[in-house]
């Protein structure tokens, strides 16, 4: 990162696969000099798409990420369950033959309409959930059989792109389903691939997982992770609370007294997260109205000036 530009802010990165999201955190810091690096939800080795990255002080915003809706676009293929609900994992099922064949189109859609709305999902037994203090897919790994609770998540849509018969590597014909997802957090495209597998009677995993979007944050503006630079990519914390919260652009006097903690005064309806903007355009923090008072929620101190 060049010592003139700034040095906190999101970056929004396209994860390549078979990298894991510690190895595009690791990236970052060296890009950017700097070991203050963190995200807002991880993806799978299998997985690309969309990381958001916070640098420095606007790793203070990721607490407003992470909870936000997703989009995602996924294959699943029917006619065989993994042990990773993926196709990472051993297979421990295959439809037996003609099977996948006489599954119908009405079927496939009754199937995923079932698991749109607000629905209780269990997650991947290798998800990174803690049981009893360790993480899920660590006791898997070891041979443990788990089984989590189910767990209440929304999914808002499930689109089917498109369908094909194709066939596997034993030469079976499975059935691969193009589809895109939008979700709460906490959603898990590999559940979704099982659970059809499951109705159908047939089997499911996915092959494929591409993150597209998280809340207003697109894949199409993210950068390779192999030839970032930090200085031109980075998004200032200001636009991105502008793309999450009501903006309040105050005036000089105001910015320096809610900088020192002072309380302002702020006309706006309660509960509302402001996001507060000085004259030069640099975020001052987030704050809610109490009162008729501005209650500060998280500050964001300035980049230092580069000596």
């Amino acid at each position: 990162m060049t010592s003139s530009g700034p040095t906190s802010g999101i970056l929004l990165i396209d994860k390549p696969t078979g990298l894991t999201s510690h190895d595009v955190v690791a990236k970052t810091r060296r890009a950017a000099g700097t070991r203050k690096v963190g995200h807002a939800g991880t993806l799978d080795p299998m997985a690309t798409g969309l990381l958001v990255l916070g640098l420095n002080s606007a790793t203070r915003l990721l607490t407003y990420v992470v909870g936000l809706d997703k989009e995602y676009e996924a294959t699943i293929r029917l006619g065989a369950s993994t042990t990773t609900d993926d196709a990472e994992g051993e297979t421990l099922e295959t439809a037996a033959s003609g099977t996948v064949e006489r599954v119908t189109p009405e079927a496939i859609a009754a199937g995923l309409a079932a698991q749109t709305g607000a629905v209780l999902q269990r997650p991947s037994s290798v998800s990174a959930i803690k049981v009893d203090g360790r993480r899920a897919y660590a006791r898997v790994r070891q041979g443990e059989t788990v089984v989590l609770d189910a767990r209440p998540v929304t999914i808002a849509s499930i689109d089917l792109l498109a369908e094909r018969p194709v066939l596997d590597a034993a030469g079976a014909t499975v059935l691969d389903l193009d589809v895109r997802v939008t979700c709460s957090s906490g959603t898990y495209i590999r559940a979704i691939a099982r659970d059809l597998g499951d109705t159908l009677g047939v089997g499911g995993h996915l092959t494929a997982l591409r993150r597209t979007r998280i809340g207003p944050f697109g894949v199409a503006q993210a950068h390779a992770i192999d030839t970032l630079d930090p200085s031109t990519a980075l998004v200032p914390p200001a636009r991105v609370a502008a793309a999450l919260f009501t903006v309040a652009d105050l005036d000089a006097q105001q910015s320096i007294d809610l900088r020192n903690g002072k309380k302002i005064a702020f006309d706006g309806p309660a509960r509302t997260t402001f996001a507060a903007i000085d004259p030069a355009g640099d975020l001052i923090g987030l704050f809610e109205v109490r009162g008729g008072a501005a209650r500060v929620l998280v500050n964001f101190p300035a980049d230092k000036e580069p000596a």
